[in-house]
């Protein structure tokens, strides 16, 4: 007897993840954003290198490398995307607002290392 086709919006059973799109990170990890400085092409500002934060969420689909792309460089490694929280004391030593006050930013998988 013929199987039965589900409908595109039935649910994946099972997926396997190509090499680098699972998540390294997950919500509730400490990380440093990578202190380096490449010449060229690249998305993370100066004044994240360095600085710890912790990891909020994850963004998904996993996405190609923004910054390989930018030289024309496309692979097919798919990365993620992380909502990161950084105190603002930790950006900024004469923040004077509340301890608790933290920058959200998104940054691609390449720049965070775990602290």
């Amino acid at each position: 007897m013929p199987e039965t086709p589900q409908p595109a919006t039935a649910p994946l059973l099972s997926v396997v993840l190509a090499t680098g799109e699972a998540p390294r990170f997950a919500p509730g990890d400490a990380i440093r954003v990578s202190d380096r400085s490449p010449i060229g092409h690249y998305r993370v500002p100066l004044y994240l290198r360095g600085k710890a934060g912790t990891v909020e969420a994850i963004i998904r689909p996993a996405r190609v490398n923004n910054e390989e792309e930018g030289f024309g460089r496309n692979i097919g490694e798919n990365r993620h995307y992380y909502r990161i929280a950084i105190p603002m004391t930790a950006l900024w030593p004469a923040y004077r607002g509340s301890s608790q006050d933290s920058l959200r930013i998104e940054v691609f998988e390449t720049w965070l290392e775990r602290a």
